[in-house]
């Protein structure tokens, strides 16, 4: 039997696109913390499919769930909930010996505006936060569930937090590979949740 070009040509479309939309793989299985390894800090735990973090303010060390595998480009999509609280995402991080744990870039992720800001532990501190423009179309509300998307690409990066990007460096000097790592500030009460956080590497 014969197959037209048309045929073929119909077959490598649905493919590419059957791939397309399973080229996001899961860095958390929703049932357990396989694949993440807790540093000294805080708790962490699952619980109704979200990895949830808790910590006393009388904990003095950042509590960070660090993935046990380094990532160097990729676009990375989860959604979370902060409760109490200043948190982070950290991407392209490195261990160290200190209070925090890890040095490297982390999206803020707490009640704040800062929220989808990009801080530089262990080096340039703040390097980008929201505009007031991005605050008001991102609508983010504490304590709710919100859309984070963290983009990787090379020395170029962006982050955006409900389709709206607060973030945004080009040709930037930091870190171009690492782990990523959740965190829990010390000296104060946390509470904070992550869920179907999902990376496509580039």
């Amino acid at each position: 039997m014969k197959i037209s070009a048309s045929c073929f040509l119909l077959i490598y479309i649905f493919s590419f696109s059957l791939f397309a939309k399973v080229s996001f793989l899961p860095l958390f299985d929703g049932k357990t913390l396989t694949g993440w390894s807790a540093m000294p800090g805080g708790k962490w735990e699952v619980k109704d499919g979200a990895i949830l973090g808790t910590s006393p303010k009388s904990e003095k060390k950042h509590g960070i769930l660090l993935s046990d595998k380094e990532y160097s480009d990729f676009i990375v999509r989860a959604k979370f909930r902060v409760h109490k609280g200043d948190s982070g995402f950290y991407f392209r991080a490195k261990k160290v010996k200190s209070s925090v744990n890890v040095n490297g870039f982390q999206v803020e992720v707490d009640t704040s505006k800062e929220t989808g800001g990009l801080y530089e532990t262990g080096g340039r501190a703040w390097v980008n936060k929201p505009s007031k423009e991005a605050i008001t179309k991102r609508k983010y509300i504490p304590g709710e569930w919100t859309n984070l998307e963290l983009n990787a690409s090379g020395r170029n990066i962006s982050v955006k937090i409900n389709g709206v990007i607060c973030s945004e460096l080009k040709n930037d000097k930091g870190n171009t590979k690492g782990y990523f790592g959740l965190q829990l500030h010390g000296n104060q009460e946390m509470k904070v949740e992550y869920k179907d956080i999902l990376i496509k590497e580039l």
